[in-house]
């Protein structure tokens, strides 16, 4: 098996998902990107708990290219704090060379 990294991220509104996996797969950071329906979230803002309602964007990249696409992702988040998680998966070696391939620019 080989690795390679899902970067994940919610959002408040699905054309803002949108338009994150659509700028990661053009940009070559993410091979894919796949936009989730909608979650209910609660979590601490500013002393106190809020529930919203969010969209989540899950990226599939290189490990070498992950940096880049968090960065990418945070420069064009619309949150003050947002939610951006990198996790190491093994996967498929056919999908590893795929997601590999499809990340160079």
């Amino acid at each position: 098996m080989d690795q390679i990294c899902v970067v994940t991220t919610v959002v408040d509104a699905r054309s803002v998902a949108d338009v994150l996996a659509a700028a990661a797969v053009a940009g070559r950071l993410a091979a894919c990107a796949q936009v989730g329906g909608q979650v209910d979230s609660t979590y601490w803002w500013r002393s106190g708990v809020e529930t919203s309602t969010e969209w989540e964007v899950r990226f599939k990249t290189a490990p070498d290219r992950a940096a880049a696409l968090v960065e990418q992702v945070r420069a064009s988040h619309p949150y003050e704090v947002p939610e951006i998680l990198v996790t190491r998966v093994e996967s498929d070696p056919a999908y590893a060379t795929w997601v590999h391939e499809h990340t160079r620019p």
